[in-house]
């Protein structure tokens, strides 16, 4: 098997000054890739210099030989994040990978929660990964390539107590990949999304130290470099935990038709509940939206035939 290589490409990792997005980066650079180094700096709008700790992960990447810059701006913020794109296309000419990885975290019980606490996740993990997306991704189109990786949770994809704005965040991270695959396959653009449970700042109070020391944040990176590299698949969401991965899927039973006009009431709904809910008749997961809208119409066809 050869090499996984970046060799030439170019790579943004938002929120890399530590945690997960300092291991991407730095697998990144090992493997020869050009990295900006993303962490919040002093400024909303990403003048005044770089953070400190992106500014280590840079010296980082030097001593191993690679070529790296510092950026300080927020993902949450417009002129923010303009500035990170307009630099990076001023120093290297090119996006090649974006992993979009920066986060914060503001848990409380749901009647606890304040429009604040949502309004604050949702900027950093939602609307932070949308804008630089967005800004690099008629960059991509131009290029015919682009790799993008999102960062998801298993509390979008499965919920967890006190995470209700950090879920609905995490899961809108999905819908939005689910969109981007489509529209992005013409150009050579690839988007997937990485699952993460790894020791980092935002779980190190959440879990055991003995716990922590198997979630080693560098164990998810050499996964995450397999939905950014040229072969990369689409449209992915990979789970990664102390070196073991696997593959999460939005899938659906094969359902009932139950009927139409007065044959259509809640009784008859629950007539056929057991049919409707019938796990062991799952389909294959759709690739677009389209397909479950012909899946519905397939099973009201076969339904009225019968």
């Amino acid at each position: 098997m050869s090499d996984i290589r970046f060799d030439g490409k170019v790579a943004i990792v938002t929120g890399a000054g530590g945690g997960l997005g300092r291991c991407h980066a730095l697998e990144l650079a090992r493997r020869g890739a050009k990295v900006v180094v993303n962490d919040l700096g002093s400024s909303m709008d990403g003048s005044g210099g770089s953070s400190a700790a992106a500014e280590g992960v840079v010296k980082e990447i030097e001593a191993l030989g690679g070529e790296a810059m510092a950026n300080g701006s927020s993902v949450a913020d417009a002129a923010g994040v303009k500035k990170m794109i307009d630099d990076t296309m001023a120093k290297w000419g090119r996006i090649d990978i974006l992993i979009a990885n920066a986060g914060i975290l503001r848990d409380k019980s749901f009647s606890k929660m304040t429009q604040t606490d949502i309004d604050l996740v949702i900027d950093v993990h939602l609307r932070g990964s949308f804008m630089p997306i967005h800004a690099a991704w008629d960059i991509m189109k131009e290029q015919n390539y682009g790799r993008i990786v999102v960062t998801t949770s298993s509390t979008g994809l499965y919920g967890n107590f006190g995470q209700a704005n950090y879920g609905a965040a995490k899961l809108g991270l999905v819908g939005m990949m689910n969109t981007l695959k489509i529209e992005g396959a013409k150009n050579n653009i690839k988007i997937n999304a990485v699952c993460p449970v790894a020791a980092t700042q935002m779980t190190e109070g959440l879990m055991p130290p003995a716990v922590l020391e198997q979630l080693k944040p560098e164990y998810v990176s050499p996964g995450v470099m397999n939905l950014v590299k040229e072969d990369a698949p689409t449209g992915v969401i990979l789970s990664a935990a102390a070196g073991a991965f696997s593959i999460a899927r939005i899938v659906e039973t094969e359902g009932a038709f139950v009927g139409v006009g007065d044959d259509l009431t809640a009784e008859a709904v629950a007539a056929k509940w057991d049919q409707i809910t019938d796990t062991s008749r799952t389909l294959p997961a759709f690739k677009a939206g389209g397909e479950h809208g012909q899946h519905m119409f397939a099973v009201v066809a076969g339904g009225v035939k019968a």
